[in-house]
């Protein structure tokens, strides 16, 4: 298959078809000839073009014509135009060529460098375009090798994990030796952190593939909220997070993926907050349409580190120096909170601390949810007074 570059010449006369190509034609350049509009179109058809050059004055279709059909096609239509002609320089021929998408007008007798010069130009741009598609065309091919990489990596890496998981639960369990027991909570909090490592790039693998699909269902968020701090027995009993609820929390909903949203957002507001300080959750369902929740703290986040916060990969060592993790959390949380039709937000200052917001619409008008109603949901009605709750939620 060869990659010259085609020039595409129309003009109803023979000597002028034969002249233009022996000027023209150098190695990786293929000067095609039509004698007239039809046989242009024809051509155009079946072969890509980096420019055409259009004599005005042809029989039976003229060149504005010609002109005029090229623009009219997608295929053809971005493909530049410059009009030959031998006629007197008029503005009402200029204006109606430029109006019909030409880049330039030549008169005869033509000057053979000028028009060596301008073919060059379009010929130049149309290989650097033809480079950059091929590029974007092997750059998108890696990334989808990539995903997959990723994927199935990912995907055989939980069964090991999770062996050494059930293993440290079980030498926890079975000996009192303390030496067994401190590796063993070692390799259990470790085996931990890569599992939840692994699940976010699955989970990113599956965002760029575009196959995260929601199933959703009517779900109560603060109740969410006070599930996950049933989790963490040690910030519930210290009381490191405050939970207030107020209004209707009750919405649609694909309650896995709100429970990894506030937990990447809590964990994170725990992480980076100061001890003695609660961590404040509020949900609010005051708004018949949406219901927000609120994740603050008295930490700070630098002003560069909040531009690219909710970028995949962005170090959260512009947050704090021993932060650990791949820096997908709060990419996760962006995305799942997108794919819902919902948006996040985040405020910092010294004095102020930090504020995530998190918006979701209460009933979000997506086909792929089957939603199922919340049995006994009833009780969640009415609730407009403030519940507090000395929970801790990650």
């Amino acid at each position: 298959m060869s990659d010259d570059i085609n020039v595409l010449v129309v003009d109803d006369v023979p000597q002028n078809l034969v002249a233009i190509e022996a000027l023209l034609k150098r190695p990786g350049l293929t000067i095609i000839q039509a004698a007239s509009g039809a046989e242009a179109l024809e051509v155009l058809l079946v072969q890509e073009v980096a420019l055409v050059l259009i004599d005005v004055q042809m029989p039976q279709m003229d060149g504005f014509e010609l002109a005029a059909l090229i623009r009219g096609s997608a295929r053809t239509s971005s493909i530049p135009l410059i009009f030959l002609t031998a006629g007197a320089r008029e503005s009402k021929n200029l204006f109606h060529g430029y109006e019909l998408g030409a880049v330039d007008f030549l008169y005869k007798p033509i000057d053979e460098a000028i028009l060596k010069s301008k073919v060059n130009v379009f010929v130049e741009l149309h290989a650097k375009e033809k480079q950059l598609a091929k590029q974007l065309d092997e750059l998108k091919q890696a990334l989808a090798l990539n995903e997959i990489f990723v994927a199935v990596l990912g995907h055989d890496l939980r069964t090991p994990l999770s062996a050494v998981l059930n293993g440290t639960d079980l030498l926890l369990k079975i000996s009192q030796d303390p030496m067994i027991r401190t590796a063993a909570t070692l390799m259990q909090s470790s085996t931990v952190r890569m599992t939840k490592m692994v699940e976010q790039l699955l989970d990113v693998a599956r965002i760029r593939a575009g196959g995260m699909k929601l199933h959703g269902k009517e779900t109560d968020y603060a109740e969410q909220c006070r599930q996950l701090a049933d989790e963490l027995g040690d910030y519930r009993k210290n009381g490191r997070i405050i939970i207030e609820a107020a209004g209707n929390t009750i919405g649609t909903a694909d309650v896995d993926r709100i429970q990894q949203v506030f937990s990447n957002l809590m964990s994170n507001a725990l992480q980076h907050g100061d001890d003695a300080i609660p961590i404040k959750v509020g949900i609010d369902g005051t708004d018949p349409q949406s219901i927000s929740i609120s994740v603050h703290n008295a930490g700070s986040i630098p002003a560069e580190a909040l531009k690219t916060i909710f970028e995949p990969f962005v170090s959260r060592q512009t947050i704090q120096k021993n932060a650990q993790g791949l820096g997908l959390g709060l990419y996760i949380v962006r995305k799942f909170v997108e794919l819902h039709g919902g948006d996040v937000t985040v405020a910092s200052s010294a004095a102020s601390g930090t504020t995530f917001v998190t918006r979701f619409p209460r009933r979000p008008d997506d086909e792929f949810f089957a939603v199922k109603p919340l049995a006994n949901s009833s009780h969640n009605k009415n609730a407009q007074s403030v519940l507090p709750f000395g929970l801790g939620c990650v």
